[in-house]
This record gives C-alpha cells, structure tokens and sequence, in this order.
C-alpha cells in the first residue's frame, strides 16, 4: 500500500514539474511603462514635426524641446519626430547622431530615460505622438554588438565595411537571423520602456524589405499601440512591407527645380503624384517638406533654395494641400535664414525671428486640419507650366488650390468647374467671386472651398 501510494505520489509529481509545450515560452520584453497613447492619429491625418534637439534650444536636451511643446502644438501639428536619441559611438566617429553604439541607452548628451519619458508624456497629454528615429541599416565601429562579427557584412576580403562611404559605421548584416530578432527586439524595447508611438526608419532602402515586413509585423503584433511608421526611401517595397510613409525625396527635388532656376514645368508635381504612390494601398501616403536635416545641411534654406520667404511658403503649400503629409523641420516656422549644418551642433534656433511667417504656418495648418477635401479628398489637377492648381473634394467639400510658381505675375484659365462661381477664402471665409481667369502674384496662391 505505502510502496503504491508513494509511487502514485512520484509520478504525480513528474507531471507537475513537466513543461507544458501548450504555453508560450516567457518574454524577455520590458514591462509596459505608462498608458498607450489612445490619440495617435489615422495616417491620413498626421502632420509632422521634425525635431533636431541639438539646434532646437540652447540646453540642445530633452528639456529644451518640452519647454517649447505648446510652441510644436500651436502650429497644428500632431506627430513629432525627435531625431536619434541613442547613446552615440566614438570610434572613427564625427559625432553624428545617425552613428550608434546601444540601441538601448539613452545619449547622455539629452538627458536620461526618465527625461525621454517626461517628453513623450507631455507630448501625449498635448495629443501629439511622438515617433524615434531609427538607425536600422548601420552600426557605430564600437557598438555593443561588435562582438557578433557575423552580425555584420563582411567585403569581399572578409573585411567589415562602412556603407555608401559613411566612414564612421558599419554595414549590418541582414542575412543573419539573430541580429534580426535582436533589432526588433530593441525597437519593440522603446514602444514599451519609453511609451513612444513609432519609428522614422532612417536609409530605409538599405536593410531588405522582408526584413521590414518582419520588424513591423512584430511591432505591429503589440495591440495595445497604434503606431505610425514612417520610411526615409523611396522604394515602393517599404509600403508592402507596411510602412504608413515613404520620404517625398523626389517631390522636394522637383519643388527645388520648379521654383528655383531651372524653371521646369509645375506640371511636374503631377507625374510625381503617380511615381511617389505607386505600391499604395488604404491611405499609405508620402512625406512632402521643403527641408529637413540632411538637405538644410547640404543644399540650404528653403528661402535660398524657392524663392525667398514667399517662394518658401508657396513651395510649402503645394507640398502640404496637394497630395501628401507634410513635415516642418526645426526652425523652418520663423524662416530661419542660416543653414544648421552637420552635426548640429554650432547654432541654434532664435525663436523671435519672423512672427509673421509662423503665422503664416498655424493659417496653412489650421485649414489642413480642418479640411478633409485637403487631407483625403480625391485630387484633380488643373497645372499649367507655371500655376499649380488642383481641386480636392470630399463628400461634403470642394476646395480649389493655385499656386504661382514663378517671380513673375502669371495667369491661368480656370476649369468650368472652377470659372464664374461663387466661393469662400479658406482662410477669411470672405466671398470670392471666380472669373473665367485668375491672375496670380509672384509666389502669390489661392485657396478657396465650397
């Protein structure tokens, strides 16, 4: 009897301390830190605002960009995307914040993780999202990773090398499982640890695109986040992998060509609008800007590059109202007249500059977001070779959009649609009674509903 019961006891205990194949293996993610962010809006609806913390305030820190939030809020915008935030390399490095040693740690430099949680929260509670921007392609010489040789692409000489001359990192490997997982590991680390709502993901046509489709699948998979991602390329791959955004790298150029002085045609922005969105399904839209780091750095301000403070705004215009969402980089709403040039570091904003001109910005942005014509309606273009016009309607709204693209008066027939009708100023609400011509002002534009 005792000899029965004791074995009966024994395999009883053999079952129990048996592994159950039905449960999930444990997680190695961090616990969730904060609320999830409910306000993240439709991608359709986002408006962006690039922040460089370094040239954003003196402090060039976390600090400096939540004393200026309800500054980021009043313009309208909605989204901010805060440039690399990770702890930086110093092997064969130029400082720059696209050259990373730990995906996980924070840049001393802009405070610590609390500090970054402190912004994002405010920013939330401001209903702004805040997105990180992430360096997937390459890693600093001296990353934690460095030790994992096979994480990273050898030449054919067996060698490591820097990518596209980028002498200060190193290309990865994406033909390498592990390192894989453990970048989509430490990008799921800060949607949970800092509570931020999605990546801008640097030189994205670099890494492949099934590399893509695995990362925001994951990422995806964390259903208590809305994320927005956005894909600094411009291959029509990033949007079957699942990115909400390509880069409007090819509208800027042709904006730069239009308005500069190659004068080409408007009628440009037209087969831009087909290019850019190829491969676009429920929404997926482009990134349209007259700036942003890389090309204030190397080509200039917008009002060297379109025509002066007037040809700036008109630029941003077309690329806010036309078929895109639009980004404003730091500064870019007081017309900063002086690049802020690699890596970031020589000057910042003055913030008193051009009251006038951030007027401007909050007018263009207010209609947007009150505009559903403007941000989802279906876009009908009227361009001539220097007026680019274009209605949008929605259900409920028509609005009709001219630009003049030229330092010079320039007139455009209107579309019967358009011609000899009664409208509203977009901006006024005044009445505006259309002829069958309109004249336009040198950089001067129209905008008007019904």
């Amino acid at each position: 009897y005792f000899f029965l019961i004791a074995v009966l006891f024994c395999a009883a205990c053999e079952k129990q301390d048996a592994p159950d194949t039905n449960k999930p293996a444990p997680s190695t993610d961090p616990d969730q830190y904060g609320i999830p962010f409910a306000g993240v809006p439709d991608r359709r609806d986002a408006t962006i605002y690039q922040v460089n913390i370094r040239s954003f305030s003196n402090s060039g820190n976390f600090q400096g960009v939540i004393a200026r939030l309800d500054s980021i809020k009043a313009l309208g915008t909605n989204v901010i995307y805060l440039m690399p935030i990770y702890q930086l390399g110093q092997l064969h490095a130029f400082n720059s914040p696209y050259c990373i040693k730990d995906y996980m740690e924070v840049n001393p430099e802009f405070g610590t993780l609390e500090d970054l949680r402190t912004l994002i929260e405010n920013a939330h509670n401001k209903e702004m999202a805040v997105i990180l921007d992430w360096v997937g392609n390459h890693t600093s010489w001296d990353h934690v990773w460095m030790s994992n040789t096979s994480w990273y692409a050898k030449n054919s000489s067996g060698e490591m090398y820097s990518p596209n001359g980028w002498n200060d990192v190193v290309q990865l490997n994406f033909g390498n499982q592990e390192m894989r997982k453990a970048m989509i590991k430490a990008m799921k680390y800060w949607i949970l640890t800092a509570n931020c709502d999605g990546f801008r993901c640097d030189y994205s046509d670099g890494p492949p695109v099934d590399f893509w489709k695995q990362a925001i699948d994951t990422l995806r998979n964390v259903k208590t986040h809305k994320l927005l991602l956005l894909a600094e390329g411009t291959r029509s791959g990033n949007f079957s992998a699942g990115f909400d955004y390509n880069f409007g790298f090819r509208f800027y150029d042709q904006l730069k060509k239009v308005f500069g002085n190659n004068q080409v045609s408007a009628l440009t922005f037209d087969n831009m609008n087909s290019v850019e969105y190829s491969g676009t399904t429920e929404g997926q839209m482009t990134v349209r800007y007259i700036t942003n780091h890389d090309v204030n750095s190397s080509d200039g301000t917008p009002q060297s590059l379109l025509g002066g403070n007037q040809g700036a705004m008109a630029a941003f215009v077309i690329a806010a109202y036309m078929k895109g969402i639009p980004m404003i980089y730091t500064g870019q709403e007081v017309g900063t007249p002086y690049s802020i040039t690699f890596p970031f570091t020589a000057k910042n904003i003055d913030w008193s500059l051009n009251p006038q001109i951030t007027a401007e910005y909050k007018k263009v942005l207010a209609f947007r977001n009150n505009s559903e014509a403007i941000r989802r309606g279906t876009l009908t273009s009227h361009s001539t070779a220097d007026i680019c016009a274009f209605t949008k309607t929605s259900v409920t709204e028509t609005v009709f959009v001219a630009v003049n693209t030229r330092n010079s008066t320039k007139l455009i027939t209107l579309p019967v649609s358009v011609a000899n009708s009664e409208w509203k100023d977009a901006y006024t609400g005044a009445t505006v009674n259309t002829a069958t011509d309109l004249s336009l002002e040198p950089y001067q534009y129209l905008v008007i509903r019904k």
